[in-house]
């Protein structure tokens, strides 16, 4: 793509794409993109969410109309001046979190079997990479992480599990998460954690947020 796309999403959204697939540097234009937007304070805008290749602005269509919602985004974009070489978000600084993890899931062995790794090169592996938030989704809180050493890349489980408890570390095809609540998940299971990734009293509420950089660090 040689610049952004921009296209209605509904009736009180806009999406603007800045490419395909999910890498580190379109991930970082994205983020950087949202940051420029928001900081431009446009009227009627109520939310800015960036994802993997695009970003959504949600807005108020009885406060700005859509074309001049446009006009305004496109402004906002158009005004970013990056030096060659130079990523939009690395002008906001990131915020690195390190995240204690017991290595007692219970997919930890059959990781390492259908890996062909033994479980220390599991642990190894997923510990000394460092990690990008790309999108927050699924539920609140729950941080698609990557990208996951290809070594340690599996397909989703094929039967989903009905409840995956608080606190669970997986990890499916390149990206590695922590599941924020109970929920329903088909990543495979690789440890835990007691640090909160999503709590409602909390300001903000989720722990990590697009562009963020994440390690994890064993605990016994």
């Amino acid at each position: 793509m040689s610049g952004p796309r921009i296209s209605p999403l509904g009736d009180s959204a806009i999406t603007v794409t800045l490419g395909e697939g999910i890498s580190e540097e379109l991930s970082e234009r994205v983020v950087g993109q949202a940051d420029a937007i928001s900081a431009a304070r446009i009227g009627g805008v109520t939310d800015v969410v960036p994802s993997y290749a695009a970003l959504a602005v949600y807005y108020n269509p009885l406060t700005i109309e859509y074309a001049d919602l446009h006009r305004e985004i496109l402004a906002a974009v158009e005004a970013i001046a990056v030096p060659p070489g130079e990523s939009a978000s690395r002008r906001r600084a990131e915020r690195l979190h390190r995240i204690a993890v017991r290595y007692d899931g219970e997919d930890l062995e059959e990781v390492a079997r259908l890996a062909k790794l033994s479980v220390e090169d599991v642990i190894r592996i997923h510990t000394v990479s460092e990690y990008r938030v790309f999108v927050i989704g699924f539920v609140p809180g729950f941080a698609y992480l990557g990208p996951l050493d290809s070594r340690l890349a599996l397909p989703r489980r094929e039967s989903p599990r009905k409840r995956v408890p608080e606190g669970a570390v997986a990890i499916a095809e390149r990206q590695t998460g922590i599941y924020p609540s109970a929920t329903p998940g088909g990543w495979h299971l690789i440890g835990s954690t007691d640090q909160r990734m999503f709590d409602p009293e909390r300001d903000p509420p989720a722990l990590l947020e697009a562009g963020d950089r994440v390690r994890f660090e064993v605990v016994m």
